[in-house]
């Protein structure tokens, strides 16, 4: 594929996720490298972004500042939760996107390139696009320049791949660990491997509170967080034989709240340890007749396919997608995709059995 930069530069090597999903892994680029002579830098990321996306940015644009000499290098990204805003560089955030057009790198972190929101133009423009992410629905990557390994636990465990260690420092090693700490959900998620907890060991050892961050960014919640949360439970419906649980707040019931998207955080990942339930799915409406869903499993559903169907995307037990429609259209429409990986789990399970006696 010929870009801007000459040949689309990734080298690719089949492997195995901890899913046991079949993944592709490029190999290691020099980041460095990459930036070397450039002007202008800008590092951006996903619309709404969560913990991994916000610590990911921060960590990026915070090493750049120190490695990369006479570039001016900016960080244009939706502002991300007020739990986050002890992050070194959080107050530098442009989040009007008024930085010039036509960087001589972009770097988009954590997505590909139709879900940078307005940023999308900044890579359209540059000279050089540089991709690092971990999604599985990203697995070829967007960029000239690619760093995707599908499946890992986050993508700021790539980018502590990616840093030259000698500008490590306490402020980075912060933000690497929260990108981590959010994307595996507190390492319980499958996607934790030992690799990612030698890393965290590694990051504590710079010193900082690793307990007080996790309590304050992952379990504290508000009044309204916690009253959101239990409407939310309260009103949630179990079915298909309790193997899946859905829930929804609506426009209505935020506007009540005076609440915002990110006061739901959590609540899928609430449903989901229901005893039983294999598959959670939460929405909330975004407008009229239309919701932001998010899917959580346990142990066999791949969600990611289920929110790729209807134009989203994810990891295997963590996805998303935007639906249009009636909260019974959209539930009716999902749950027919989740159902068949149910009923296809329960017929293997049933031939097994056969076999065994």
């Amino acid at each position: 594929m010929q870009t801007k930069t000459g040949m689309h530069r990734q080298r690719a090597k089949k492997g195995i996720s901890s899913e046991g999903v079949s993944i592709t892994t490029m190999e290691m680029i020099n980041l460095l490298d990459e930036c070397k002579g450039a002007g202008s830098i800008i590092i951006s990321g996903h619309v709404k972004p969560d913990g991994d996306c916000a610590g990911s940015c921060l960590a990026l644009y915070q090493y750049l500042k120190k490695a990369v000499e006479n570039a001016d290098i900016r960080l244009c990204l939706e502002r991300p939760a007020e739990m986050f805003s002890f992050i070194k560089g959080y107050d530098e955030i442009d989040s009007s996107y008024a930085a010039c057009e036509g960087p001589d790198v972009f770097i988009a972190v954590d997505c590909e390139r139709s879900r940078l929101g307005d940023a999308e133009k900044f890579f359209d423009g540059a000279g050089k696009r540089i991709n690092i992410d971990h999604h599985i629905s990203n697995e070829h990557g967007c960029g000239d320049v690619n760093y995707i390994v599908a499946g890992a636990s986050s993508t700021a465990e790539l980018i502590y791949d990616l840093i030259d260690k000698s500008y490590m420092d306490e402020e980075i090693a912060k933000a690497v660990y929260i990108g981590i700490v959010h994307d595996t959900g507190v390492f319980q998620y499958s996607s934790t491997t030992p690799k990612t907890l030698r890393v965290a060991a590694e990051l504590i050892e710079y010193g900082f509170d690793f307990s007080r961050i996790i309590d304050e960014t992952v379990y504290e919640k508000t009044y309204i967080q916690n009253q959101l949360l239990g409407r939310a439970l309260l009103e949630s419906i179990v079915f298909m034989n309790g193997k899946c649980v859905v829930s929804v707040i609506d426009q209505k019931t935020l506007d009540f709240y005076n609440a915002t998207p990110n006061d739901l955080s959590g609540i899928v990942n609430q449903l989901r340890i229901i005893k039983g339930v294999e598959c959670a799915i939460f929405m909330y409406e975004t407008d009229n007749l239309q919701y932001k869903v998010s899917l959580r499993s346990c142990d066999y559903v791949d969600v990611s396919s289920v929110a790729s169907f209807f134009g989203g995307g994810g990891h295997v037990r963590a996805a998303g997608c935007n639906m249009n429609g009636t909260f019974h259209d959209v539930i009716n429409n999902i749950s027919a995709r989740i159902e068949l990986q149910i009923l296809e789990h329960e017929q293997c399970d049933n031939e097994q059995t056969v076999e065994e006696n």
